[in-house]
């Protein structure tokens, strides 16, 4: 799984020289960043139903063609689908705030998802509201401390611009 640290390690290993000074400086910022991760991960993680459930009623507020009959895409698996996949990227997005890296997100959730919702004829736009809405949604200090706030949100935004 892609990390900062095995990024790096890779990085200066494919080009046969041990990790510079400004590698290391990037893991000792990742490590820095640890504990606010870590927070944003265990409030994520006690709180995961509730997050995703609020996101996806965002989306179908929205894009209320996903509750209508008859409408492409509007079928009650679908909606199970998206309800499935909204948590699924909300757990991705806890895994990449305790390995402190883009790589589960990278490796489950994007690589090859536009392909698939392309050939699928599935539309990306509810994930982004889903996406946006939680990242507009938490809130320093009620649900967690202003820098784990940002970690979190740093990955939504990932996961947001990769679903636009």
């Amino acid at each position: 799984m892609k990390s900062v640290v095995t990024t790096v390690i890779a990085a200066a290993d494919a080009a046969g020289r041990f990790p510079s000074t400004s590698d290391l400086e990037s893991v000792q910022g990742s490590i820095q960043r640890a504990a606010a991760r870590l927070e944003a991960a265990e409030k994520l993680g006690g709180n995961l139903d509730a997050v995703a459930k609020e996101a996806y009623d965002a989306c179908i507020k929205k894009y209320p063609y996903l509750n209508d009959a008859g409408e492409a895409n509007s079928t009650p698996v679908f909606k199970e689908k998206c309800a499935r996949d909204i948590k699924h990227y909300m757990r991705l997005i806890q895994y990449c705030l305790i390995v402190g890296g883009t790589g589960p997100l990278d490796e489950w959730g994007i690589a090859g998802q536009r392909e698939v919702y392309r050939a699928l004829g599935l539309p990306t736009a509810p994930y982004v509201e889903a996406l946006s809405y939680a990242r507009n949604r938490g809130c320093a200090p009620r649900d967690m401390s202003q820098q784990a706030l940002v970690e979190y949100n740093a990955l939504l935004d990932y996961a947001i611009n990769s679903l636009s």
